[in-house]
């Protein structure tokens, strides 16, 4: 198992290379340079003051160069102010470590963002733990009615029941969360009116009804039918296995038989989806936090992306990346322990 956990481990740096190479030059693109340019200078440069503003803020330095000095095995150049003689920073906003020789990705430096005015990680941080909050309770939701749904309508394939479930699960699978969004936001706006125009951000108001609750519900809602589903087919092919049949001739009850030997095994399947519905929360956090104006890593990612925030950009698909290859990682890993058939060599 050490020798399997240390190759994915290698495995990951690699891949995380490769997409951060990937990423960092369709961020650094010639139309998304020249939009920051403009973004920063107020949209009133003309092509002559853009092409001095990127050369002025190292923009036009070589493609390998400027990747090894984001990752931070490449020195910097410090650029010196003529009359004071002192280190001058790349943005007026940015912090000290700007003008250090080596501050990159494995100094704990992510950049500074154009956007926000900060640096990347003094802003990712708080919205990642924004956002871990809301994924908790997506989960919380999501596990147990997504599990009891789908063992139910597994254990009695072909009854009312079952046929309840399933059409409940395919109806809210095939719901995105664009529109249960905005269908929870009319039921509960127009009609109840319980939000009382209450649409402020979470970090202005606090946690609200409107820009947490809502959000949960609308993440679940998908989630649990998908993983309903999964569940189901798990379970009616373990029910069917040979030795769920000699526990019943045994004389065990149904129930007994169920949880005894069923469950677990119908369990590994469920397992590895919810592990792999991580990286799924993280695209679908982009479009509840922005239309629920929920200030977490979809939000800020968005607004990144909006408004060419290239080293946000940067940094977001660095953590998203990241969250990726471990959850994968703990899948497999669980996965192994769960299923006793599995020998990793």
């Amino acid at each position: 198992m050490l020798n399997f956990v240390l190759r994915r481990l290698g495995a990951m740096a690699l891949t995380m290379v490769a997409l951060t190479l990937i990423v960092f030059y369709l961020v650094n693109l010639e139309p998304n340079l020249k939009k920051l340019a403009l973004n920063q200078t107020n949209n009133r440069a003309s092509a002559v003051d853009v092409e001095k503003w990127l050369l002025a803020n190292n923009f036009r330095e070589p493609f390998f160069k400027r990747y090894g000095q984001w990752i931070g095995i490449w020195p910097k150049d410090p650029s010196f102010n003529s009359i004071t003689g002192k280190p001058m920073l790349r943005f007026g906003f940015c912090p000290e470590r700007e003008t250090r020789q080596f501050a990159g990705v494995l100094q704990g430096y992510l950049g500074c963002s154009t956007k926000f005015r900060t640096a990347v990680a003094a802003k990712i941080q708080p919205a990642l733990v924004a956002t871990a909050k809301l994924m908790f309770w997506v989960m919380v939701t999501v596990i147990p009615i997504s599990l009891l749904m789908g063992i139910l309508a597994g254990m009695r394939e072909g009854t009312p029941t079952d046929r309840v479930l399933s059409v409940v699960s395919i109806v809210t699978t095939a719901t995105p969360e664009y529109v249960s969004g905005v269908i929870f936001t009319v039921i509960f706006a127009s009609w109840l009116g319980w939000l009382n125009g209450s649409s402020a951000s979470a970090t202005a108001q606090g946690l609200t009804f409107y820009n947490f609750t809502l959000p949960v519900i609308t993440m679940a809602i998908y989630d649990i039918g998908y993983i309903a589903r999964m569940t189901r087919a798990s379970m009616v092919e373990v029910m069917t296995q040979q030795y769920i049949r000699t526990a019943r001739l045994k004389g065990l009850s149904f129930s007994r038989v169920v949880i005894k030997h069923a469950l677990r095994n119908a369990l590994i399947t469920p397992f590895t989806v919810i592990m792999l519905q991580f990286p799924w929360l993280l695209t679908g956090v982009v479009i509840v936090e922005t239309m629920f104006r929920y200030q977490g890593f979809g939000f800020i990612l968005n607004e990144a992306a909006a408004n060419n925030d290239i080293d946000m950009l940067l940094g977001c698909s660095l953590v998203s990346v990241a969250l990726v290859m471990v959850t994968q990682l703990m899948s497999d890993i669980g996965y192994a322990y769960l299923n006793p058939r599995i020998r990793v060599q």
